[in-house]
């Protein structure tokens, strides 16, 4: 399969803006249409520096808005979807449920929706020639316990908190639509993200911040939670790859084969900036550590086997945990002005104090 004008929701988020550059660096015979509705996670900063080109258009629009995205695809020729747009932080869906399922629910349906009123019913392309690609996570698996196999393709779906409920539930909606319509679509359901333009709620950026100012490091229940990392960059390659060589409704896990618990993450950071910042007043960070009351509901343990992207389309992570790790504390240190006006757009430390305040030492 060959696109040459791509649709990408979300893209003015962490991993869709990431996208978006990858594609613009790595393939700029291809036209990418930008479509994002920016809400908190969601900022034009993350893009401020792209060039002006022929080959790019950013456009502020919400996809649950069925008419305009269905506009969008017809006038811009789009031969892929690369469906980015949700809500992604699962504390935030704990607190306030009703956004994930509009977002996550029915703008994935609107997508749908609107690729196939263009590309079926009104036949603007031919049979072959479109692709919808849906981005998932690997918490629609649910949890696993110490001794289980990692997640695979065919693990049943077993979500635990309202956002993975509600990634799966689209999920299930990208499938019928293949199943019931024959609508051409591949999913990729990836492990935890990392690196730059992450918005700083999230774990890794969130303690980079926080040790660089002194402010304490909280960390959920004992710290011994284990996630799949992934860099972002090795992410969007293998988004690419699927969405050019993978196969018509199948879905691939990616993962970065990197599974240390969270407190050897944030070890990690504080070494970093130990070694960084020198001359810093909190030094050595990790005394800045303070373990908080656990997320309720939160998943223990995730793993993805990703042998089947692996051995079908040939993708590997190329970084692993040290690399990216520090790749990513640098971009922080090296991107104040980025720092200083997502904070003051988004409300962010309005959101830190809301969702840690409550949170006694253990």
């Amino acid at each position: 399969m060959s696109f040459s004008r791509i649709m990408v929701t979300g893209g003015a988020g962490f991993i869709g803006s990431n996208f978006v550059r990858y594609i613009l660096t790595h393939h700029p015979e291809v036209f990418v249409l930008n479509l994002d509705l920016l809400t908190y996670a969601g900022s034009l900063e993350n893009l401020n520096d792209l060039p002006a080109d022929a080959k790019y258009q950013f456009v502020q629009a919400d996809i649950c808005e069925q008419g305009t995205v269905t506009d969008l695809i017809r006038a811009y020729g789009i031969d892929a979807v690369v469906h980015f747009a949700a809500e992604s932080h699962v504390d935030r869906s704990i607190l306030g449920p009703g956004a994930f399922i509009n977002t996550n629910i029915l703008g994935t349906f609107s997508m749908l929706e609107a690729a196939r009123a263009v590309w079926q019913t009104e036949k603007k392309l031919g049979e072959g020639q479109v692709r919808f690609h849906h981005i998932s996570t690997d918490e629609v698996f649910g949890s696993l316990e110490p001794g289980d196999p990692a997640f695979c393709e065919t693990t049943p779906y077993s979500p635990n908190s309202p956002y993975a409920a509600s990634k799966a539930s689209s999920d299930h909606l990208v499938r019928a639509y293949n199943h019931t319509y024959k609508m051409p679509v591949t999913l990729t359901n990836c492990s935890n993200n990392y690196g730059p333009y992450q918005f700083p709620e999230k774990l890794i950026p969130l303690m980079i911040l926080n040790a660089l100012e002194g402010k304490p490091l909280p960390i959920y229940g004992d710290g011994m939670q284990i996630r799949d990392w992934l860099y972002v960059e090795d992410h969007c390659e293998a988004i690419w790859k699927v969405l050019q060589e993978g196969k018509d409704g199948e879905s691939y896990n990616v993962g970065g084969n990197n599974q240390p618990p969270n407190i050897e993450i944030v070890d990690a950071i504080c070494a970093l900036l130990d070694e960084f910042k020198p001359d810093s007043s909190h030094r050595p960070h990790q005394q800045l550590k303070k373990y908080v009351t656990d997320r309720p509901g939160h998943d223990r343990r995730y793993a993805m086997n990703i042998s089947k992207i692996e051995r079908e389309l040939g993708w590997q992570p190329k970084y692993d945990l040290q690399h990216g790790l520090r790749k990513t504390v640098e971009w922080y240190l090296s991107n104040p002005d980025w720092i200083e006006a997502i904070r003051k757009q988004k409300q962010y430390d309005d959101w830190v104090s809301q969702n840690y305040s409550k949170r006694g030492e253990k």
